[in-house]
C-alpha cells in the first residue's frame, strides 16, 4: 500500500537529519514495508558504491542497508564532493560529470531539477514509502531560487514534513520557530510536527515550552529522541575526538583537508584496546603503532598541507624508526614518489613522500566499483574503488592485494581498496601485527545491530508514524 513520503528537515546542519532517517528506513522495514531513501543531493567526501558501481553519498548507502534494499545512484541523484575551498566535484547519478562541474552553482538547477524530480519519481513508483532526507536548513533565503534538496522537494511530491533541531547545542525552540517563520505559507502547511533531537538529562526541565511553540505555529512536537552515542558511520564530517592513551594500540589518523571516506576506520575505532587519533596539525608520531593516511578528493593539496604543517617530516622518520605507515587511495598516493598531473587536474605534478615505490598518474576517467581480491597475506579482501589515478609500482614494492590494488614495502603499505580495514579477518591481522591481542568482531554486523538499536530509540520516543 502506497503511503505518503516522509520527509526529515533540519534547523542546522548536524541536527541529526541523516540518523533520523536510518531510523526509520529500518522502523518501515521490520514492519515489512518496502522503503527507500532519497537525498536528492548530498555534500560530502564520505562515499560508497553501489554493486553497479556507481557512486552515493555514504548515509544514503547505509539507509538503503537500513531499509533492506540494494543501494542504487537515484537516492542520491546529486554527490557534491568539496575539493577545494570554492570547489565541489558533481556527481550525477552516479557517475562524475565534468560539464556540471564547471557549470556556476546558480546556473545548475535548470540541468540538475529534471534529473533529481525523475529519480524521486521512480523511487515513489517503486516503493510503497520513501524518507526523504533534506540537506542544511530550508532556511537559507538566500539560496531558495537554485535549492533542489528541501522544500521544491517536500512541494513537488506533497510530503509530510518533520523539522528536527540539536536541542544539545541550545536554542532549539528558537531554531525551530525561525526555521518555520521563514517557509512560506505553502511549505508550512507541509509541516506535521517538530522534533527535538539529542535529548540529554530530564524532559520535565522543558516545562512548557512545546505547549509556546504550537501556540505560535500550530505545529506539534512529536518526539524528544534522547542523545545516543552510536557506531553509525558519519555523514560528512569528522565527529571523533581523541588523545593519546599510554595502555591503548594508538593509531595517528592524518586527517588533512579533502581527507576522504574516514568512516571507512570506524572499525578500527571502535576495536576494545584500540585509539585512533585524528590528527590535523603536528605532533610527534615516535610512540604511535601506527599512522593511517586516508583517502583525498585532492591529493596533491593534502600532500601540501602534510609538508606544510610538518606532518610529512613526521611521517618519515616514524617510517624509517620501523611505525606501520597504512595508506588508502589518495593516501597510498602519497606514499610514493610521483604523482604526475598531465592535464593539471590538481595542480600539476608532485613528489610523494618516497616511502612506497609506485608512481601516480592521474587521469580523467573516474574508476567506481566494488572488488573482492586476494590477499598477499592470505584470504579474500571485500571493498570498493573510488579514485581518478593509474598506479604502477617499482622493484621495491611487493604486491600485497591481486589485481594492482595493494603494495607492501617494508613496514609501508598502500592499497586502493576502500573498506579493506571493514574485512574482519584483514583488520585483525593489521592489529596483531601491532601488538593487539584481542579478537576483531564482524563490522557489518555491528552496524546493523546500531541501526537496529537507533530504530528502536526513535520508535520508543512516542512518535506516530
Amino acid at each position: 500500500m502506497k503511503r505518503k513520503p516522509i520527509m526529515i528537515m533540519g534547523c542546522t546542519s548536524d541536527a541529526g537529519k541523516s540518523f533520523l532517517v536510518t531510523a526509520l528506513c529500518r522502523h518501515f522495514a521490520n514492519r515489512g514495508v518496502q522503503v527507500a531513501p532519497f537525498k536528492a543531493q548530498n555534500m560530502s567526501n564520505n562515499a560508497a558504491v553501489t554493486p553497479d558501481g556507481l557512486e552515493i553519498g555514504r548515509a544514503q548507502y547505509v539507509q538503503a542497508l537500513a531499509a533492506r534494499v540494494t543501494p542504487q545512484a537515484r537516492m542520491n541523484p546529486i554527490l557534491l564532493k568539496p575539493s577545494a575551498d570554492t570547489m565541489s566535484q558533481v556527481i550525477v547519478m552516479g557517475v562524475f560529470d565534468p560539464k556540471i562541474t564547471h557549470t556556476p552553482w546558480m546556473e545548475r538547477k535548470a540541468f540538475l531539477w529534471p534529473i533529481v524530480r525523475d529519480a524521486l519519481h521512480g523511487l515513489l513508483d517503486d516503493y510503497d514509502q520513501v524518507v526523504i532526507e533534506g540537506a542544511g536548513s530550508p532556511a537559507e533565503v538566500n539560496l531558495r531560487h537554485a535549492e533542489l534538496v528541501n522544500m521544491r522537494i517536500a512541494l513537488e511530491c506533497q510530503a509530510d514534513v518533520y523539522l528536527a533541531a540539536d536541542i544539545d547545542r541550545g536554542g532549539a525552540f528558537a531554531h525551530l520557530l525561525g526555521t518555520w517563520m521563514c517557509l512560506a505559507p505553502e511549505e508550512q502547511a507541509l509541516v506535521r510536527g517538530f522534533v527535538l533531537n539529542k535529548f540529554r538529562g530530564d524532559q520535565k526541565l522543558l516545562g512548557n515550552a512545546m505547549e509556546w511553540l504550537q501556540e505560535r505555529t500550530g505545529i506539534p512536537t512529536v518526539a524528544i529522541i534522547p542523545y545516543l552515542r552510536h557506531h553509525l558511520p558519519e555523514e560528512d564530517t569528522l565527529h571523533h575526538r581523541s588523545v593519546f592513551q599510554p595502555e591503548s594500540i594508538n593509531i595517528a589518523l592524518l586527517a588533512y583537508p579533502y581527507a576522504s571516506n574516514l568512516d571507512e576506520f570506524d572499525a578500527l575505532v571502535h576495536e576494545p584496546g584500540v585509539n585512533v587519533v585524528p590528527l590535523r596539525e603536528v605532533a610527534s608520531l615516535r610512540d604511535y603503532h601506527a599512522i593511517l593516511l586516508p583517502g583525498s578528493k585532492n591529493t596533491a593539496e593534502s600532500l601540501r598541507y602534510l609538508r606544510q604543517t610538518g606532518l610529512a617530516a613526521q611521517v618519515v622518520r616514524a617510517a624509517e624508526r620501523g611505525t606501520m605507515v597504512f595508506g588508502v587511495c589518495g593516501g597510498m598516493q602519497m606514499l610514493g614518489g610521483q604523482i604526475a598531473d598531465p592535464d593539471n587536474l590538481e595542480g600539476g605534478d608532485i613528489a610523494g613522500l618516497g616511502l612506497l615505490d609506485v608512481t601516480t598518474t592521474l587521469m580523467p576517467h573516474k574508476i567506481t566499483r566494488q572488488r573482492e581480491v586476494t590477499c598477499a597475506e592470505g584470504g579474500v579482501v571485500r571493498g570498493y574503488e573510488i579514485h581518478h589515478g593509474a598506479t604502477q609500482a617499482g622493484a621495491r614494492a611487493r604486491p600485497h592485494l591481486g589485481e594492482e590494488l595493494g603494495w607492501q614495502e617494508g613496514n609501508v603499505c598502500g592499497v586502493y581498496l576502500h573498506g579493506a580495514l571493514e574485512n574482519t579477518h584483514y583488520r585483525q591481522r593489521f592489529l596483531q601485527r601491532l601488538g593487539w591481542q584481542a579478537q576483531s568482531t564482524d563490522w557489518s554486523s555491528v552496524v546493523d545491530a546500531e541501526i537496529d538499536r537507533v530504530a528502536e530509540l526513535v520508535v520508543s520516543s512516542g512518535w506516530v508514524l
